[in-house]
């Protein structure tokens, strides 16, 4: 009964096996830590970031379609377009302007351009977009493994206080043991949120980038057919 009376006086809160644990063990567990803070931050983020961007674009997308005249729409924006589409819109009228000559004809090749200018300004929009996914990706993958390592140098640096006392106890293994696992808890901890939020804001961002593919898909349709007019 005595090595079990030792070991429940023995402090298993998170906070006394941290400050128990060894430097290098102390060290993964601040780096997963820091890890799971910032995939939060990035998760809350892209979220208000992604939620802002479908609503940007259908508001854009029904003053698009209500009738307005393009270039009354384009000028009202001046030269500050506010969300994504207003910017892809912006990048391809731009381009629209540019290929008319002083005497109102156009310069060949305007379709090309046209298209070009959206494509560039939605690429520059889907790396917005995606910026700080890699780092879920990066610690959904790694953390499991840097936990595993902390556990491992936990247990051995467990074993070697054994070896040491020469005493097998439950009271001198256990805390060892404890503060180990806590390494790998904490890369579990770490990595599962990122995986799926990683998976669900890489298809959410999918489905916005393809938004704005089907929006300058539409648009060049608009500007050939005045072409085609012209």
């Amino acid at each position: 009964m005595e090595p079990l009376q030792a070991a429940q006086a023995i402090d298993f809160s998170l906070i006394a096996l941290f400050l128990r644990a060894s430097l290098t063990v102390k060290i993964v567990m601040i780096v997963l830590i820091l890890a799971s803070f910032w995939s939060w931050a990035i998760i809350i983020q892209k979220l208000i970031a992604y939620t802002a961007a479908r609503t940007d674009a259908n508001g854009f997308d029904r003053r698009f379609w209500s009738g307005e005249p393009l270039d009354d729409l384009y000028d009202r924006m001046s030269d500050r377009p506010k969300g994504a589409m207003e910017r892809i819109f912006s990048a391809g009228m731009t381009e629209w302007r540019r290929s008319h000559r002083d005497d109102g004809g156009l310069i060949p090749g305007a379709t090309q351009r046209i298209d070009r200018a959206m494509n560039v300004a939605i690429q520059r929009e889907e790396s917005r977009l995606m910026r700080g996914l890699s780092f879920l990706a990066t610690t959904g993958s790694t953390a499991p493994f840097i936990g595993l390592f902390g556990t491992v140098w936990g247990i051995k640096t467990a074993f070697e206080r054994i070896a040491v006392s020469q005493n097998t106890n439950l009271a001198v293994v256990a805390p060892g043991i404890a503060e180990a696992l806590v390494a790998t808890a904490l890369g579990l901890l770490a990595a599962i949120p990122a995986v799926v939020f990683y998976n669900k804001l890489s298809g959410d961002a999918d489905r916005v980038v393809g938004g704005w593919g089907a929006f300058a898909d539409e648009f060049s349709t608009i500007l050939s057919r005045q072409l085609d007019g012209e």
